[in-house]
């Protein structure tokens, strides 16, 4: 450990720190954006925004959580809903695996005889897809544990309180923060303090070169917007390049439906239906020889609009490909969907949206 990493938990340090809460929870009281999980904030509704906002904006968030909520309105009925209602229900949101593990761990309360999330943050990380943020959050909101969410505002606001550069990408350095963050915690209001940090990261300490240090209420206390360099903190390392992949969609219209294919059961997309996809940018000739491997060898084709997608550690390139086959074979794994399947049954994951505009006009042209 270097000489910086000691000198952030230099109890004289922390000490100096502590009375920033009285002006940070002043400033929460009178800005909290009024958002629905605040107005009501229950262990459930209160873990389900958390997992939604993960990877996601607030603002794009909200429709999704009210009309998850509208489905699903406590952890009863999250348990047994349709794996395939489910994903319908998270569809846009990405990173399907966020709301499986929330089935499963709902599924486990269940099973145990619960009908509510425990009250315990040991309880609450025990369930699959609880982490030790969203185990703080919940324990911290809805149940007043007080126990720390250290989210990646939390963490840029901590690191520019105490101008520390150790990499936050370091699993040691954000169990550093962590025990920061613990440290400073008001017990008697833990909820009210972890929001009005994460409210802080969130509209005022920005990340990158954006900080608002001239509106932020604790900024006598921030160690970085007084030597003026703010911007520079926290230090993360960089990502691996993304990995390049060339896909050759197939968008498969006949009879009004549409060819959807269900993925394998792990690995990207888990078990997701999408639009049939092969690596690589296929040549006419491949592209018959697939065709026709499907039953369909007398298929009309032509070129559809090139689409990008990113993932967390891939970037599909693709080019789309509309084929328009005599009738509706069946393909393995695969099933022919209409509009109505599509709007009320199937999600498509956003990688096939440049595709999915598309594909509602043509099942809606006569003779399709």
């Amino acid at each position: 450990m270097n000489d910086r990493r000691k000198s952030l938990f230099v109890p004289e340090k922390i000490d100096a720190l502590r009375p920033f809460s009285a002006p940070l929870l002043a400033w929460y009281g009178a800005n909290a954006r009024r958002l629905p999980w605040r107005v009501l904030p229950t262990p459930y509704r209160v873990w389900v925004s958390e997992i939604m906002l993960q990877q996601t904006r607030v603002e794009a968030v909200v429709p999704y959580y009210e009309r998850f909520l509208a489905a699903l309105p406590d952890l009863p009925a999250l348990a047994r809903a349709p794996e395939d209602r489910l994903l319908k229900l998270w569809e846009g949101l990405g990173y399907y695996s966020r709301v499986r593990n929330m089935q499963k761990a709902a599924q486990a309360v269940v099973l145990a005889g619960g009908t509510n999330l425990p009250g315990s943050y040991e309880a609450l990380r025990a369930l699959p897809g609880i982490g030790p943020y969203t185990a703080g959050a919940v324990a911290s909101i809805a149940f007043g544990i007080p126990v720390p969410a250290v989210d990646g505002n939390v963490l840029r606001v901590l690191a520019r309180l105490l101008a520390c550069r150790e990499d936050i990408a370091l699993p040691q350095v954000k169990r550093a923060f962590e025990q920061a963050a613990a440290a400073l915690l008001l017990r008697e209001c833990p909820g009210d303090f972890n929001q009005a940090m994460m409210e802080l990261g969130a509209t005022v300490c920005l990340p990158n070169a954006a900080p608002r240090c001239a509106d932020c209420p604790v900024r006598a206390f921030c160690a970085a917007a007084r030597a003026g360099n703010a911007p520079d903190y926290p230090y993360k390392s960089p990502k691996k390049p993304r990995v390049v992949e060339e896909r050759t969609v197939f968008v498969v219209v006949a009879e009004h439906t549409v060819l959807l294919r269900r993925r394998a059961g792990k690995g990207l997309l888990a078990g997701m239906w999408e639009l049939p996809n092969l690596a690589g940018w296929l040549s006419a000739e491949e592209t018959g020889a697939v065709l026709a491997g499907w039953g369909m060898p007398e298929a009309e084709t032509r070129a559809l609009g090139d689409g990008k997608h990113i993932f967390s550690h891939i970037e599909w390139r693709m080019k789309g490909l509309l084929a328009l086959p005599h009738a509706c074979p069946p393909v393995e794994d695969g099933v022919w969907a209409n509009a109505a399947d599509l709007a009320e049954r199937y999600a498509l994951p956003s990688a096939f949206r440049p595709y999915a505009r598309l594909l509602l006009e043509l099942l809606a042209r006569d003779g399709m």
